[in-house]
């Protein structure tokens, strides 16, 4: 299978793009990761997101390895748990050695370490780029504020804040706030954080001949954000996957407004 959602990427700072449509592994354990990684990897998923905290980059990284496909082909991203702020590149080495890789393509702080930016984490992420074990480098669930924090610190803006996204958590105004400092919007929780009974989304799946997720997951495309749905479930990652139409921009806009439980 293979569409043009596949192909739609943005770019990062420093070089390199990051495909929008990835396979998110979060509550994959065990069998289910690896399996659920390897359906990915067949159906034509070319970005897969995984984490310390996770407890699964070695299946990720079995799959990923079994799947025969080449390193360079796939986008892989791990995240270092804010428990080890101060460990940092030990963390990054055991993630490598789990995945079985010689670098991740980005390396996020997966939540803010006490709630707080942290920039001496940042410098610790900033000097694994530079040593080539990590291609990007970002955050995740980090506010404006402590992305300002970072920045002003190091002079170093992170290549992505992945946080919850959907079209029922859309605010213009962070999506704006993290252009203007070209971070990358990468959307987690896609279809948990949608309700997928909305009359809007009924109304343009009904129209489109598509499901209310793949609605939703679309209008992550339409804006360019990244989106990183997860599922088990070999037909429910292909449906994820299977999203290579467009919304016009009055559907998007519409999608725009809609809030939960309307």
């Amino acid at each position: 299978m293979n569409n043009e959602a596949s192909a739609l990427t943005a770019p990062l700072p420093g070089g390199g793009h990051i495909p929008l449509l990835g396979f998110g592994t979060w509550q994959l354990e065990g069998t289910e990761a690896y399996e659920g990684t390897r359906a990915a990897l067949e159906v034509g998923y070319r970005h897969i997101d995984t984490a310390t905290g996770y407890s699964n980059e070695d299946r990720v990284g079995a799959a990923l390895r079994d799947s025969g496909i080449e390193r360079g082909e796939v986008f892989v991203t791990t995240k270092c748990p804010p428990e080890r702020a101060g460990h940092e590149l030990r963390t990054l080495d055991e993630s490598l050695r789990a995945l079985g890789v010689d670098f991740v393509d980005l390396w996020l702080v997966h939540w803010p370490p006490n709630g707080q930016a942290r920039p001496a984490t940042w410098r610790a992420f900033i000097e694994a780029r530079g040593a080539g074990k990590a291609r990007a480098i970002g955050v995740s669930n980090y506010s404006i504020a402590q992305i300002d924090e970072l920045i002003e610190a190091t002079g170093q803006a992170p290549s992505v804040n992945q946080i919850p996204w959907s079209p029922f958590l859309y605010d213009p105004g962070t999506a704006g706030a993290l252009r203007d400092r070209s971070v990358v919007l990468e959307g987690y929780s896609p279809l948990k954080r949608s309700s997928l009974g909305h009359p809007v989304l009924v109304e343009l799946a009904r129209a489109y001949r598509k499901t209310p997720a793949q609605i939703v997951l679309r209008w992550h495309l339409e804006h360019g954000f990244v989106v990183i749905p997860k599922s088990a479930r070999r037909e429910r990652i292909e449906e994820n996957f299977d999203i290579g139409f467009e919304l016009s921009k009055e559907d998007v806009a519409r999608l725009d407004q809609v809030k939960a439980g309307g």
